[in-house]
C-alpha cells in the first residue's frame, strides 16, 4: 500500500512540513519498498520541493540522526549540495582547515563524492583523517585540533535503507540537496554552497527563516558560472540574513583566477593541493597559486559568518594568517595524529 504522504506528493501537491517529516522518516527507515523510494526520488527529481517541504525533511532527517551535541563550541560548518560538475580540488574541506586555524571550531559534515572526482569524506580518508565515531571522539578533535569531521553515513543510519535505491538511479536527488541541513551537531553558523540559482533562491528563503526561528547565522553563496562555492572565477551571489549581495574576486581584494587550475583528476591531486595549500608554498610552476586564492576566499567568507562586523578583504587577512603562521596546518596534522 502505497504511503498516504506518497500519493499525495505524486498527485503533485506540495506537502505540509509535518507531511514532509512524516514522508522522508517513512522513506529512510526502511517502511518503503525500494519501488515507493524510487517513486519518491522520482517525483524530486521533476521539481523542487518547496521552502516548507525541505523544511520538513529537514527536521524528519534530523530526528532520524544519532545526537550530538557540540553547542558549547559555537561551531560552524561549511559544506555545499555538490552537483556543479566541476571537479574543483575539496574547496569547502581546504577552507574548513584554514577556519579552524584562525580559531573558529569547525564541525564539518560530508560524505564520499556523489558526481565530483573527490568528495570531502574521500580526500580526508585519503589523508588518514580520522572520522568521529562518537561525541567524545567529536569533542576531542574540535578541541585539540579545533575541526572535527562528521562523516554522514555515520550519523545518518537509516540513509542505509536509501543508499541501494540511489545507487541504482544513478542520478542526483533531494538528499543531495539535503545534505548541508542535517548536520547532526546541527551548528548556529553556517556556509552553504549551491550550484542554480533556483537552488540559491530556495536555500536564501530557507536560510532566513532558520536565522528567525533558531538563529543561524549564515551565508549561502553561488557563483554565477555555476559553482557551488566562491571560484574567483567570475562573479558570485552571495545571501546573508535578511540580504543578498553580488561579489567579484576584487570584493575580496583578490584577483580572477582560470577554472582549469582549480580542476582535478582524482582524489590523490585533489590531497596534494589541500596540503600544499595548507603548507603555504608554491608546487611547481606557481599550480597553487589559483588554489590558495580560491580556498582563502571561501575561508573569508566563514570568518564573515562568525565575525560579520568584518569586511570580506578583513577576513581574507585573518585567512592568509592562519595559513602564514601554519596553525591551518596544525590542524589538519592534528586529525591526522589521532588516527587509530
Amino acid at each position: 500500500m502505497v504511503s498516504s504522504h506518497l500519493e499525495k506528493l505524486l498527485a503533485n501537491s506540495a506537502l505540509s512540513e509535518s507531511d514532509a517529516a512524516s514522508l522522508i522518516k517513512e522513506v529512510a527507515s526502511g517502511t518503503f519498498p525500494p519501488s515507493h523510494i524510487a517513486a519518491f526520488l522520482t517525483a524530486y527529481k521533476m521539481r523542487s520541493p518547496t521552502v516548507q517541504e525541505l523544511y520538513g525533511f529537514r527536521q524528519g532527517m534530523l530526528e532520524l540522526a544519532t545526537p550530538l551535541n557540540l553547542s558549547a563550541y559555537g561551531t560552524i560548518d561549511l559544506c555545499g549540495t555538490g552537483g556543479d560538475g566541476k571537479n574543483t580540488f575539496n574547496i569547502s574541506t581546504t577552507a574548513s582547515f584554514i577556519v579552524a586555524g584562525a580559531g573558529v571550531p569547525v564541525a564539518k559534515h560530508g560524505n564520499y563524492s556523489a558526481s565530483s572526482n573527490s568528495g570531502s569524506s574521500n580526500v580526508l580518508e585519503f589523508l588518514k583523517v580520522p572520522f568521529a565515531a562518537n561525541e567524545a571522539d567529536a569533542r576531542r578533535m574540535i578541541e585539540e585540533a579545533g575541526i572535527t569531521f562528521l562523516h554522514a553515513p555515520r550519523w545518518h543510519p537509516a540513509m542505509k535503507n536509501v543508499a541501494p535505491v540511489r545507487k541504482e538511479l544513478g542520478i542526483r536527488t533531494v538528499f543531495n540537496l539535503l545534505g548541508p541541513l542535517v548536520n547532526p551537531s546541527q551548528p548556529k553558523k553556517q556556509l552553504v554552497g549551491v550550484s542554480t540559482q533556483d537552488n540559491f533562491d530556495l536555500y536564501s528563503a530557507l536560510f532566513d527563516r532558520l536565522q528567525a526561528e533558531e538563529d543561524i547565522e549564515f551565508c549561502v553563496v553561488h557563483s554565477l558560472d555555476g559553482y557551488d562555492e566562491i571560484s574567483l572565477t567570475g562573479e558570485a551571489k552571495i545571501s546573508y540574513p535578511g540580504s543578498i549581495t553580488l561579489v567579484s574576486p576584487q570584493s575580496f581584494g583578490l584577483s580572477l583566477v582560470n577554472a582549469e587550475t582549480l580542476n582535478v583528476s582524482d582524489v590523490a591531486s585533489s590531497a596534494k593541493i589541500l596540503v600544499s595549500v595548507l603548507e603555504d608554498h608554491d608546487l611547481v610552476n606557481n599550480q597553487i597559486a589559483a588554489p590558495r586564492q580560491v580556498a582563502l576566499a571561501n575561508a573569508a567568507l566563514a570568518l564573515k559568518v562568525s565575525k560579520p562586523q568584518k569586511s570580506l578583504v578583513e577576513c581574507v587577512e585573518l585567512a592568509s594568517e592562519s595559513l602564514k603562521s601554519g596553525r591551518a596546518l596544525d590542524s589538519l596534522k592534528t586529525l591526522q595524529g589521532m588516527a587509530s
